[in-house]
């Protein structure tokens, strides 16, 4: 196979790859819904097409004039530009036109160089004045420069919707004027025996200086703009080329400690600096601040996992930029781990091929310049994906051939075209090289980076996926529940408390029973998940209960999980409205319990809120000083000692008080010490010793005085009783421990006993205690040990001192609960 057929068939194999991503964004939005009755996608089609022609008469034409040429370079670059048009195409159907027209400038501009002759004397000949004329095009900048998003660094020239940013040819400049300048100047016998001089012989002041200057101010000028990106690849570009150029490693060693000094200093006097390298060092300690746009990059790729989301079934508008600086990141959540390891692939490609044109090329200043040109193309990629990777600070540079952006778009294809213009002569002898040491160093390098770029890719999006994604700042979650249907929450009659709409799209959480809310929580884009909604999300989600067969073939046909399961509660909602309603608008917490299964009828805690309202109330609520997001009856923490005597009397009797090793052995087996084994977020408990200040949610304490009705023994408190699973139906969800004998059967009895009502068959007891200036009233009752019916321990707290209320509200809805 010669190489025009090798380059139709990579083109080929392109055409089709591009083909296949158009048409499932076509189909994207029908996959995500799950219904053909949507409207699909197709303005992403005009870009596929623009891009087909164009690059198909391209592909010709460079076969035409150059048959020798290498064939990868081509179809490599090509496949990158499509692959991102089609991203940008899927991210902003605006933005995507404009890069459609840049991709015919670029290509017209790339066909252009192509004429070029082939010796390339004239880019060496005016080496001084086109550089200067890019130094003084990007000095523009400081004076009529402008930026399209009307906002941020003024980098572009230009007016009527039209700019460009000259920072990007002037780097393609810079190389030119390096290449040509170094081969101009640099003696043939040092040239070709470099190992026999030193480095003084080679890098002497009138060879280096004028390098230095015409870099320096380049990089004056990009500093002043604070284009630290950009600034930073001219520093790269500067140093590879004369490490080409000297083959001394040591160049490359005081390039490294200049740039570690100058982020050392920068860290501690210049603000940009500071801010970029300290979202890098800690993004996690303002994640929705100077970290945002990292924080977001990684959970995208961490979305994505190893196969994708699909294209157009990912949320990588998420991430700022997602066109630009980010599109890698874009690409990598739609296409996954495997998708970014062949974006990497086709990087890789391109920088072997280059390098093996630069060794290949018949002159010295040709050599330079392939090593220069790519240089360039692998220090800007290397760059943005170590940023986008938090290997490296972000720079805010482009991925060459896919991000969005006219200029760097026609630099790259200018930069390909001269690549392909070097290798194009193999009648012609490769130029003479003492060493191809430099080169293959350099190749190490570029694999080097590409390689710690796919790793980190793999740890992010395998590895840290799980944690990741469980963030309550990554949106993405509350994104896929507004296309799959959430698992509902019914009562322990299967009545509704909070269920999906699923009659319009996107798909609508309802909260049928807001008081409960404390309880049952809520799932929101922007204020994450509470309650109920956050501990059982693997259930509600479909991520647990379902078959692992079920859930990874969702994921990979539709890119979400199966749709949720419904779970029903222990909750009795005749009970919990009754309980609402006695406590009003009083403050405090109310738990009635069934003693022997452990179950929680009713938990009530007040003051609540309505999550229906969240898109409206959300900011208010979590700075409200009344605190209503907090659920007091399992997360509160209120001082409990004057209530505990009947506990002691019934494991110790009426004797003397016990040593205080026993009492804490004692509090340590009813569960003060530590949190409810329970499906719901809880407080955090006291710590262990602790009497005299001792402090207990009402969940602790019901769960405590449940032993009073139930025979001495403490049971594991239940408020998930069954999911409802495809397979098997129902299934009940047991208890997260084994019930605990904590006391003798007598001694409970006998307490109980001693607090009974008269001819009521339930025994009660309160207590009022006082700290820091606020009063708390406690209410506990229950039912006898012979009790024939269901037995129950009630549990009322109010932060307030009136315990007439404690008592009324607490026998009125214990009585109601006896009722048949």
């Amino acid at each position: 196979m010669n190489h025009h057929q090798l380059q139709r068939r990579l083109f080929e194999y392109s055409t089709a790859f591009l083909f296949l991503f158009s048409l499932i964004l076509t189909l994207s939005p029908a996959v995500r819904e799950r219904t053909w009755a949507t409207d699909l996608r197709g303005d992403h089609w005009i870009g596929f097409a623009a891009w087909f022609a164009l690059t198909a008469f391209a592909s010709r034409v460079t076969s035409r004039r150059l048959p020798e040429t290498d064939p990868f370079l081509f179809p490599a670059a090509s496949l990158l530009s499509g692959w991102g048009l089609l991203t940008i195409w899927r991210l902003d159907p605006y933005s995507g036109a404009r890069q459609t027209v840049w991709l015919a400038a670029a290509l017209a501009a790339y066909l252009l160089a192509l004429r070029f002759p082939a010796d390339l004397s004239f880019l060496r000949r005016y080496k001084y004045l086109s550089l200067l004329g890019g130094i003084l095009l990007t000095a523009l900048t400081l004076i009529f420069g402008s930026n399209p998003s009307g906002f941020g660094p003024r980098l572009w020239i230009g007016g009527a919707d039209v700019y460009l940013q000259p920072s990007e040819p002037l780097k393609l400049l810079l190389v030119i004027y390096l290449a040509a300048y170094l081969a101009d100047r640099l003696p043939v016998e040092t040239f070709d025996n470099l190992r026999a001089k030193s480095i003084r012989q080679i890098a002497s002041i009138p060879l280096i200086i004028p390098t230095l200057a015409m870099t320096g101010l380049s990089l004056v000028i990009l500093i002043v703009q604070r284009d630290l990106g950009t600034a930073s690849i001219f520093i790269l570009i500067y140093t590879i080329i004369l490490f080409l150029a000297t083959g001394k490693r040591r160049v490359l060693l005081v390039t490294a400690a200049g740039l570690m000094l100058a982020a050392f200093v920068g860290y501690f006097f210049v603000d940009i600096i500071h801010a970029r390298l300290d979202a890098w060092l800690n993004p996690w300690s303002d994640p929705s601040g100077r970290s945002y746009q990292i924080i977001q990059s990684l959970l995208a790729i961490a979305n994505g996992g190893t196969l994708g989301r699909g294209a157009g079934l990912g949320s990588p508008t998420l991430v700022p930029v997602a066109i630009s600086d980010f599109i890698f990141i874009a690409i990598s959540e739609e296409t996954g781990l495997l998708g970014a390891i062949g974006l990497l692939v086709l990087i890789g490609l391109l920088l072997t091929r280059g390098l093996r044109a630069a060794l290949l090329a018949p002159s010295r200043f040709q050599r330079l310049l392939a090593g220069g040109l790519t240089a360039y193309l692998g220090v800007q990629s290397l760059l943005i994906l170590g940023g986008n990777l938090r290997l490296l600070p972000l720079t805010g540079v482009t991925l060459p051939f896919v991000s969005y952006g006219g200029s760097s778009l026609v630099t790259s294809f200018l930069a390909l075209a001269i690549l392909l213009r070097i290798v194009s002569q193999p009648e012609d002898e490769p130029a003479p090289l003492a060493t191809p040491r430099p080169y293959a160093f350099l190749a190490g390098l570029f694999a080097l980076g590409l390689f710690a770029s796919a790793l980190s890719t793999g740890w992010w999006s395998v590895i840290r996926s799980p944690d990741l994604l469980t963030r309550t700042d990554n949106a993405r979650r509350s994104i896929a529940d507004r296309y799959v249907r959430r698992g509902s929450l019914l009562d322990r009659d299967n009545q509704r408390i909070t269920v999906t709409n699923t009659n319009g799209s996107p798909f609508v959480r309802e909260y049928f029973y807001p008081d409960l809310a404390p309880v049952t929580g809520y799932t929101h884009p922007v204020y994450g998940q509470a309650g109920l909604e956050a501990s059982l999300d693997g259930y509600l989600r479909g991520f647990e209960g379902n078959p692992s067969s079920l859930i990874w073939w969702h994921h990979l046909l539709y890119g979400t999980p199966p749709p949720g399961l419904d779970v029903r509660l222990s909750i009795d909602l005749n009970l919990q409205k009754e309980a609402d309603a006695q406590l009003g608008e009083h403050t405090g917490a109310i738990i009635l319990l069934n003693a022997r299964s452990g179950e929680i009828l009713a938990m009530v805690s007040h003051p609540t809120y309505d999550p229906n309202l969240l898109d409206e109330t959300g900011e208010g609520l979590q700075t409200n000083p009344a605190a209503p997001l907090v659920n007091r009856a399992a997360q509160g923490s209120y001082p409990a000692a004057s209530l505990l005597p009947p506990l002691l009397a019934a494991r110790f009797g009426q004797d003397a008080p016990p040593a205080a090793d026993l009492i804490h052995g004692f509090y340590n087996l009813l569960g003060f010490y530590s949190a409810p084994d329970l499906r719901l977020p809880v407080g955090t408990p006291s710590r262990f010793g602790e009497i005299e200040n001792l402090h207990v949610s009402p969940l602790q304490m019901v769960l405590a005085f449940a032993p009073l009705s139930n025979h001495g023994i403490l049971t594991a408190p239940r408020i998930a009783l069954a999911v409802d699973t495809p397979a098997q139906g129902w299934v009940i969800l047991p208890a997260n421990r084994e019930p605990l004998e904590v006391m003798d059967e007598a001694g409970a009895r006998l307490a109980a006993e001693s607090l009974q009502v008269a001819d009521q068959p339930y025994w009660r007891y309160g207590a009022r205690v006082s700290e820091k200036g606020k009063s708390f009233t406690w209410f506990v009752a229950g039912t006898l040990p012979n009790w024939q019916g269901t037995p129950l321990t009630l549990i009322v707290l109010l932060e307030e001192d009136n315990a007439s209320l404690a008592n009324s509200l607490g026998e009125a809805l214990l009585l109601e609960a006896l009722m048949p």
